[in-house]
C-alpha cells in the first residue's frame, strides 16, 4: 500500500489536490493511505516551501500549486 502526504495548511488549493488524489485513486482502485500534513515544521522537513505538496512514499513529487490529474496518475503508476 502506498503511503501519500499532502502537504498544505489547509487552503483550497491543499483542499483541492487532496481530493483530487482521492478521486484518481478511486476511479484506479488503488491501495494507498491519504494523510493530510498540516503542520509548518512537518512540512518543512520535506523541503517544500511552497503548498501544496505531495510526497509519495517518501518522496516530494510535487510543490506549489495544483497538480493534473494527469500528473497524479503518472506518480500512482506501478
Amino acid at each position: 500500500m502506498r503511503n501519500i502526504k499532502i502537504l498544505g495548511t489547509g487552503c483550497a488549493s491543499c483542499k483541492s489536490t487532496q481530493k483530487l488524489v482521492e478521486d484518481v485513486i478511486q476511479a484506479k482502485g488503488l491501495q494507498a493511505q491519504v494523510e493530510k500534513v498540516e503542520d509548518i515544521a512537518s512540512i518543512m522537513q520535506y523541503g517544500v516551501m511552497r503548498t501544496p505538496g505531495v510526497v509519495i512514499d517518501g518522496k516530494v513529487v510535487h510543490s506549489g500549486g495544483i497538480p493534473s490529474r494527469a500528473q497524479i496518475e503518472s506518480w500512482l503508476k506501478g
